[in-house]
Formats: C-alpha cells, structure tokens, sequence
C-alpha cells in the first residue's frame, strides 16, 4: 500500500552521526506521480525546525493506515520543487519494499579504506576511513587539518572488492560531527551531499560484500 495524497510521514534521515540519525521528522505528502512522490519540507517532530535535505539523501520513512498499521519504506531525495510551498521529490518506493518491519536505511560497516581528500587548493591529504556506507563515511586524520562543522570536502574514495578488484568513488560531501579521539586524533563524519548514483553502488556493494564475510565468522 502506497502513502496516499495528504498523508502524513514519519521521517529519519541517514546519517554517519548516530545522534542526526536518531531524529525524526513530520512532512505530508503533496503529490504522487509514476515515479516519485512530492513531500513538504520536513519538520522536526520536537522543535519544529525545518530539515534542510540534500539530493542523494537517504530516507527511512513510516506511515500510519487506518487501524493503526505502520508502514516502513526507504527512499532517497531526487530533487526539489518551487511551488506555493516548497517541494522535495522522493523516489517513489517499489510496492513489495513497504513492509510492516522497519528497515535500516542503509548498511553501515567498520573499514579502512583509502580516501583523498580536498577542502580547498592549499588543504589536501590523504586518511583512513572509520566506516563507510550508503549516505556517508567517517575517516581520521591529524589535528592539523584545518576542518570545521559544515565543511563540504571534494573525495576520492578506493574500493576494493572481493574479487581483487578496486574502483574510486567520487563525492562531495559535508562535515557532520568532528570528534576529538584520546590519541588526539580527530574522527570526521560526513553525509554525502553530491554523488552519482554509479558511485554510490560501488561503495553499497563493498558494503555487502564485508557484510556477508562478517556474517561468515
């Protein structure tokens, strides 16, 4: 069953930082079209702060039906709108993907992977993701890198996989959370803020290849 006009939704967005991640959103459904589906700028459910959203981000949406049933799907933002009030378009979910168990919106894994890193000409260098997934990664690097809350960094990442095969993903994304670590270090978390969907594959299918070597052990 597909949300209809009018509808409220439930939102969270994927996020590196498990504080973003665990917050929750209202929005109404606009408009339904073949392929997407128009949605109202998101409300914070506890403060009433718009959410600003990105194209490529990633959504775990819920609805509620009558008797009280909810319904969980995934989605991503395509794009946006201008209309009386502004619109965000979804990808418009596949009707065997709506279920009654909520899914996470996307798969996460521990992995140092080799990335490149550019915030401006003169700040380039290279770090060791923390972990890497769908909607964003985390890497350390040295203090000395001058980075900050809403940065938005140019990156190269290297994906290898299982068959002795590596690619690159390129993104732009921005700076979430900065954490200082007890070694000094500093854990940099990122959301992606520009990606092909090509790129985006290549690291979901590195992803599921640790997954399921984890699962083997």
């Amino acid at each position: 069953m597909l949300p209809k006009i009018n509808q409220i939704l439930h939102i969270q967005v994927a996020s590196v930082d498990e504080d973003e991640a665990r917050q929750e959103y209202k929005t109404r459904v606009s408009d339904l079209q073949e392929h997407h589906i128009s949605i109202e700028v998101p409300i914070h459910e506890g403060t009433g702060r718009l959410k600003k959203l990105y194209v490529g981000d990633e959504l775990s949406i819920v609805f509620i039906t009558d008797g009280g049933i909810k319904h969980y799907f995934n989605s991503y933002v395509l794009g946006f709108r201008e209309d009386t009030i502004r619109q965000v378009i979804i990808k418009k979910p596949e009707l065997e993907s709506i279920t009654q168990i909520q899914r996470r919106t996307f798969l996460r894994i521990t992995a140092q992977l080799e990335i490149a890193v550019r915030l401006s000409e003169q700040v380039r260098f290279v770090a060791l993701t923390d972990d890497v997934g769908g909607g964003g990664i985390s890497f350390i690097c040295d203090p000395q890198w001058p980075l900050k809350f809403g940065d938005r960094l140019q990156c190269w990442l290297l994906v290898p996989y299982k068959s002795n095969t590596a690619e690159h993903a390129n993104f732009i994304s921005e700076v979430v959370r900065i954490k200082t670590l007890e070694t000094g270090r500093q854990l940099v978390m990122l959301k992606f803020i520009e990606i092909a969907e090509m790129d985006r594959q290549r690291i979901i299918r590195y992803c599921f290849e640790r997954q399921i070597d984890f699962r083997k052990k």
